[in-house]
């Protein structure tokens, strides 16, 4: 069984109140007595539970995480990689959805930080200034967002968008369309403009389509639009609405990918098991959400540490462009071929 209080006491000569004294006020209790508790604590091995800590460090043992989307396997995973962090360091994490809500960001966290040491944030919706009034109510961490004096875990969205760019370029095609997400999203603006560089750098031409919600059914409806474009290749947002986009084309009679290449990115579970199954650029979403844990736990521990130094011992996370089924040669690339 865990040590408790009254072990402590009992072995260190004092009473239980003493005891919990000395761990919550350490400087009212006199040096012999502390140096008694301290070692009875050692050799018991004695742990306060989550309370208790609180009462000693003023911090409530518990971190929030707010996501534009659970059902988001990308935010799923983010998540499980926050809550296995957290779990190392005895820390609970709340999670809370905005149901892609950028107005309901900042209420959350207020609300949140009422209970919470800090927050993380993962892709937030907000602007750069609502961001910096959100910081003012807690501590905060942001994922996949970058915003000037906040610490922050990023992904190379650009070097990402290269890749892809630079594979369906060797496969022949010279036309790409683009579909982008949510206008507020900094990943939709980075990816937008990874592309655009890439693009121009391969001497290829970009199509845009537009912004779409980033889920299956905003795929379905980019679909069409992307068909009009001429495009022999697209590039999604992410998996989701590159899921939706082999959905309408197939529901349309087209090819994929012999009319049409569709690259996605995140690599969420559902993408190897398409039909075909997509390629897309792999993102570490797990790891994002360990070294967010990380930053916030360290900025709570040193309040006036710089917070831009923190995360750029991390730099950005890199993506990885995992090919499989739904890229091919561009259909007149396959044409030459058979003739």
């Amino acid at each position: 069984m865990a040590a408790t209080i009254r072990d402590v006491a009992r072995l260190a000569g004092v009473s239980a109140s003493t005891v919990s004294r000395t761990l919550s006020l350490p400087g009212m209790v006199n040096a012999a007595t502390r140096a008694r508790v301290a070692a009875a604590v050692e050799q018991l091995g004695y742990e306060p539970n989550r309370a208790a800590r609180g009462l000693i460090t003023g911090r409530t043992g518990t971190i929030g995480l707010v996501v534009p989307d659970l059902a988001n396997p990308f935010f799923a995973s983010v998540t499980k990689g926050v809550q296995a962090r957290a779990r190392r360091h005895d820390v609970a994490v709340f999670v809370a959805d905005t149901d892609e809500d950028p107005a309901a960001e900042a209420g959350l966290v207020r609300a949140l930080s009422k209970q919470v040491d800090g927050v993380i944030l993962c892709s937030p919706r907000a602007s750069n200034d609502e961001l910096a009034a959100i910081a003012q109510d807690t501590t905060v961490v942001l994922v996949n967002r970058a915003a000037e004096g906040l610490p922050g875990v990023t992904y190379d969205n650009e070097g990402g968008m290269r890749q892809a760019v630079a594979h369906l370029v060797a496969l022949g095609h010279h036309r790409i369309a683009w579909v982008g997400g949510p206008a507020t999203s900094w990943s939709t603006q980075h990816r937008g403009l990874g592309l655009r560089n890439a693009v121009e750098e391969l001497r290829a031409k970009l199509a845009p389509v537009g912004n779409f919600a980033p889920t299956y059914e905003g795929g379905m409806a980019a679909a069409d639009q992307v068909v009009a474009t001429g495009a022999t290749a697209v590039v999604a947002y992410n998996d989701l609405v590159a899921i939706g986009l082999l959905a309408r084309l197939h529901s349309r009679g087209l090819s994929v990918p012999g009319d049409l290449s569709v690259v996605g990115v995140d690599d969420i579970a559902i993408s190897s098991m398409a039909r075909p199954a997509l390629t897309t650029v792999r993102l570490p979403k797990q790891e994002a959400g360990r070294i967010a844990v990380e930053l916030l736990l360290t900025m709570l521990d040193d309040p006036d540490s710089d917070a831009g130094t923190h995360s750029q011992l991390h730099g950005q996370l890199h993506g990885e462009l995992i090919v499989r089924d739904s890229t091919g040669p561009a259909p007149h690339q396959q044409k030459g071929a058979l003739a």
